[in-house]
This record gives C-alpha cells, sequence and structure tokens, in this order.
C-alpha cells in the first residue's frame, strides 16, 4: 500500500532525507519516495494569478469603483491570502470613508470569480510545464494526490476541469480550499486537514507550493516542501524549501539524464 510507502525505502522519510536544502539532481527521488504529493495551485498548477487580477480588475469596474490594480499592487496584494481578504486589505490601505460592508465584498467576489471562470474557460491558461506529466507519473506508482490551497472549489474546479476533464477530482484524494479551514495561508491549517484526511504522517508527504507562504504553511504542518517558482513570487525567500525548481518539467529532464550512460 502507498501509505507504507517508507518501509520499503529503508524506512527513512523524506524530512529526515532533506533535513537541509536538497540539490536540484535529487527531485526526482524526493518525489518519487512521497507516499502523497499535495498541490497548492494558483501559481503551482497553472499560472492563474495575471486572470484573477485581470477579473478583479473587471469587477471593480461593474461595481463603479475607479480602483485598478496593476502588477505592482497586486504583487503586494497576494501577500494577504484570500481574494476577500485583498479586497478589505485594499479599501483599508485607501482609507476610504464609506468602506464596503461585508455583504458588498462577497457580492463583489462573486462577480470577479464568475469572470475568472469565464476567462479560464477559454482555454487560455494550460497547466504548468511538467504538471500533467507528473500527475500521470504519480498514479502509476500509486502516489496519493492532494489539493491544499486558499483559492474556492469553484476556482479549482473551473481550471482542473478544463485541463484535465470533468472528472479530474476522482484522481484526488483530499481536496481542500480555503474556506474549509479557520485560518487560511501561511497559517498550517489547510495542510493540517489535507493530512487528516489522508490519514499520512507529515514527513511521507511533500507540499509542491510556488510562494514564500505556501512553503510556510507547508513547514508549519512539518510537510516536506518542493518550490516551483511563479510568475508573482520568483523572488519570494525560499530558503526553508527541500527543493527550488523553475517548473516542474525539470523532473522529467532528471530523470531523462539518470537515464543515458555515463560518458567513457
Amino acid at each position: 500500500m502507498v501509505a507504507r510507502h517508507r518501509d520499503v525505502m529503508g524506512g527513512a522519510s523524506i524530512m529526515q532525507a532533506g533535513a537541509a536544502t536538497i540539490a536540484r539532481s535529487g527531485a526526482a527521488e524526493l518525489i518519487r519516495r512521497a507516499a502523497a504529493l499535495i498541490f497548492d495551485v494558483d501559481g503551482t498548477l497553472a499560472e492563474t494569478e495575471e486572470l484573477h487580477r485581470q477579473a478583479f480588475n473587471e469587477a471593480f469596474i461593474r461595481h463603479g469603483l475607479d480602483w485598478h490594480w496593476d502588477r505592482a499592487i497586486y504583487r503586494e496584494l497576494l501577500r494577504v491570502t484570500g481574494g476577500k481578504e485583498r479586497i478589505r486589505a485594499y479599501q483599508d490601505r485607501l482609507r476610504i470613508d464609506l468602506p464596503l460592508s461585508d455583504a458588498d465584498v462577497a457580492a463583489l467576489h462573486r462577480v470577479k470569480t464568475a469572470r475568472y471562470t469565464e476567462l479560464i474557460e477559454t482555454g487560455c491558461c494550460s497547466l504548468r510545464p511538467g504538471v500533467t506529466d507528473l500527475l500521470m507519473a504519480a498514479k502509476a506508482r500509486g502516489q496519493r494526490l492532494a489539493i491544499a490551497t486558499t483559492t474556492s472549489h469553484g476556482n479549482i474546479d473551473a481550471l482542473l476541469a478544463r485541463a484535465l476533464g470533468s472528472h479530474w477530482a476522482a484522481d484526488f484524494d483530499a481536496i481542500v480550499a480555503g474556506d474549509d479551514v479557520r485560518h487560511k495561508k501561511p497559517a498550517p491549517d489547510v495542510y493540517l486537514e489535507v493530512l487528516a484526511r489522508l490519514k499520512l504522517d507529515a514527513p511521507d508527504c511533500i507540499a509542491i507550493e510556488d510562494s514564500a507562504n505556501g512553503l510556510i504553511a507547508a513547514s508549519g504542518a512539518n510537510i516536506p516542501v518542493l518550490i516551483t517558482r511563479s510568475m508573482f513570487f520568483r523572488d519570494d525567500d525560499f530558503s526553508g524549501a527541500q527543493v527550488v525548481l523553475n517548473d516542474l518539467s525539470e523532473l522529467a529532464l532528471e530523470t531523462k539524464s539518470e537515464k543515458q550512460p555515463h560518458a567513457q
């Protein structure tokens, strides 16, 4: 069984093997040894953040707000996890006399989410390099798959139904979104909930993330972390991660290089 994966690896857990950052050359082995792969969504599975930004700006226009989030502003706001939370953080920054009520924020966010779904359904946002290959390889090896994200279930489904087909969720043993837990990332709640649903120990899993907030959240649950750098978080501090890659296609390149005979 996958839950006993560490037994066939000589009893050493991933965390024991990766107390310090592992060289990039060990990334594929780190992945292979995991009983479960736990994925973040936005920025990790796909470069969705720019579509979120566009959807926010269009929602502002529809609500008659003169707000506009350029990339610099949005990069700062991404330190706040959760769309409704970002709206509140931004209006707090503006110190407006009549801030939006919670009901107004929720209504604005619903418009944003609907527009984001429309954008995703155009097919303009594919999965990042290496993601599909890793998902297929993990299932073939009998590894379990999970999602731990701050985004909503609707956003997850919009992306993955388009990319993987309408029955994508059947391949995942746990799907935990931001509203499923009390505290969003960088709190570890979402990862702790995934571990509870998987009934696995943290060191036997690996979290695949793209941001410092995600790294902090997974590390807070004692889960080893593999980082794939993304558009908005490329320059974050990832010193606590076991591995840092540009994207998951590097895992395939490493595997191929292992199969090549050594030069004589």
